[in-house]
Order: C-alpha cells, then structure tokens, then sequence
C-alpha cells in the first residue's frame, strides 16, 4: 500500500509519529511536510503581520508539491492529517488521480481552523476522528456517514521512559505539572488548585498562558512549550501530571473526552492524574492504572492524596506504563488504520 501521508514530521508531532508506525506495518510512505512551506511559529508581530501577506503563496506553493508527489508517487491513498491547508481543488487533483482520500483529524471541532477543513470534508472518502462525538457531529453538520473513531496513542520513539538526568531536574522538577494549550477551563482548575494548596511547585507548560489573568498561576506558568524528549522529561519530572480536558468550542458538540496526554503520560512513565468522564475511565483502571478527578474539590483532595503517599502512587505509575505499552502504542493504532484502508481499497 502506497501512502502520501501530509502533515508535519518535527520530532514530537503526532502526525509524524503516526506516519511512521504506519511505515513499520509495512506502508510505503511518502510525505509532504506543511511546516516546510508555511511559516506558522514566528513570534514578533512584524514578521507575523509579513507571513500573512505571504501566507496565500505559502499554501500555492503547498498544494503544488502535493500535486507533483502525486504525480511521481501514485499513492493508493492519500493520507491528510488535520489538512488545514490542504485545498479542496488538491483533493479532486488526487481523485483524478486514482487516490483515495482519507482525513485524520485529532481535533475538536472541524471548524475551528479556517476555512480549506469545513470546504474540503465531503471530498474525503474516510475520515477518521479521534473524538467519539466526532463522528455524530460530521453526520449532522456535513452528512458525512464514511467515519471511524480511533484514539490518540503514543509514538514509542518519543514517550518512554528516560534515564533521568539530575542536571534538568530545575528545569522540570515539581510536584505537578499541566502540558497544554491555555483555556478558560484549565485556568479556573489549576488557579484553585493554587489557591487551594499554594505551597505545591506547580509548573504549567504550552502554548496561550499569555492570556491567563489569574495571579497565583503567574509563577507557575513557564512561557514555552515542551516537545520531543523535553516533553518526555518533563513528564517524567513530574510527581503527578494533570490530564485536563479542553471545554466544548464552536462547531462540535462536547468537549475532550480524552487527548493525547491520555497515553503519552502513562507511556512516558509519568504518575497521571486525569479528568473523569464516561470515556476516560475505559482506558485505564480507577486508582489502580490512573488517578481520576471531576470538578476543583476533588482535584485538590487528589492531588493533596497522592502527594502524601509516594508509594501509592509509584504503582499506580509502573501498571499504567504497562497498561499503555501493551494497548495504546501509535503502532496499534496503525494497525486498525490499515484495515480500514484495505476496506477502502
């Protein structure tokens, strides 16, 4: 099976651990990388203001080189992970082309990051979500029946247990920590989490902690994000780290249920504390694989619990790693992938 997998390969990224557990099953793979087109990182406001002007070439240009792959490559599918800037006009190229399409999207809501996502959903021949509510939401806004769910897992060559060296201990050391893009909801639960226990070391790591008001959570907050091994160190610094759930946007029909840090903590070797809900506690045992929380008083009692029992929460950490390696590798996932494709095909 051929694959022109589209999506960003940087050490760390989801997409790009996907493409390669899809490679170890046996895929020949083939990828075109939006990041080496499309400037999306910078941080001065001159050079943003810049990219916006050239952001519509940026995109040509990307689509063009999907449309050369294709040409050379003559996939059997073509994989988009996420495809904010991948053209509906691209699309029906590679359908002319003989490719089935297949989008993966690991997001929320499909109309939360422009406008090329919503235009191209019913071009696509499969979709996979990697939200349950996913797939009842593309059913009721687009009429899409052609979905299958499959959660997030972790990349084995990123999220494992590291030898910890004790010189990045002051940078990741701490009692708990929350990797993550800031949200109203976040904030409310880790400031009362502050509030509540403010001789804790907390440490929140992402991207927008700009936008928080909050001023107990002023130290916490770390300006940067934390990918690759970082991200794996991090966790593993960390003695509990937090699963908090983003909150329902516009466009779909829930929040998170699960997220990614569902299986990189575990995987990682880290301790995981994560928000309770009909989904989450499906993926590991209650108190015996994970800890779970619902709500600002139960957080606190949580974290304040499991601060003060190490042991409890060493075995609890050891079987969900083990849990996670056995179930919730990206391999595993891939494996599920195929045979849809094969279907597909």
């Amino acid at each position: 099976m051929k694959i022109l997998a589209i999506g960003p390969l940087w050490r760390g990224s989801n997409a790009g651990g996907l493409f390669r557990a899809l490679s170890r099953q046996g895929c020949l793979i083939e990828v075109v990388d939006e990041f080496y087109f499309i400037s999306l990182q910078t941080k001065r406001t001159f050079t943003k203001v810049l990219e916006r002007v050239i952001r519509p070439l940026q995109v040509i240009e990307f689509n063009n080189s999907i449309k050369q792959k294709i040409t050379i490559f003559r996939p059997d599918i073509m994989f988009v992970y996420k495809g904010a800037f991948v053209l509906s006009e691209t699309l029906l190229f590679a359908k002319k082309n003989h490719c089935k399409l297949v989008l993966f999207y690991p997001d929320v809501s499909v109309t939360a990051h422009g406008p090329n996502i919503p235009k191209a959903i019913p071009i696509y021949d499969l979709i996979f979500t990697t939200k349950t509510f996913g797939i009842k939401d593309l059913e009721s806004l687009y009429s899409v029946k052609k979905t299958y769910f499959i959660p997030h897992g972790f990349d084995p060559e990123i999220h494992r247990a590291l030898d910890l060296n004790n010189n990045m201990f002051s940078a990741f050391g701490c009692d708990v920590s929350f990797i993550g893009t800031w949200s109203p909801k976040k904030e409310k639960l880790l400031s009362s989490l502050k509030k509540n226990l403010p001789e804790i070391n907390l440490k929140i790591w992402g991207s927008l902690w700009h936008k928080a008001t909050s001023p107990n959570l002023k130290p916490a907050i770390q300006g940067k994000s934390v990918v690759g091994d970082l991200y794996a160190y991090a966790i593993q610094f960390s003695k509990i780290n937090l699963g908090i759930l983003s909150e329902k946007v516009t466009g779909a029909s829930s929040g998170d249920l699960i997220t990614s840090r569902t299986f990189h903590i575990p995987a990682s070797s880290g301790f995981m504390l994560h928000e309770r809900n009909e989904e989450s506690i499906l993926y590991y045992l209650e108190d015996i694989e994970s800890g779970f929380f619902d709500g600002q008083d139960e957080l606190v009692a949580k974290v304040k619990y499991y601060l003060s029992n190490d042991a409890v929460r060493e075995k609890i950490g050891v079987a969900g790693h083990k849990r996670a390696v056995s179930d919730h590798s990206l391999d595993e996932r891939a494996k599920v992938i195929i045979n849809q494709l094969k279907i597909l095909l």
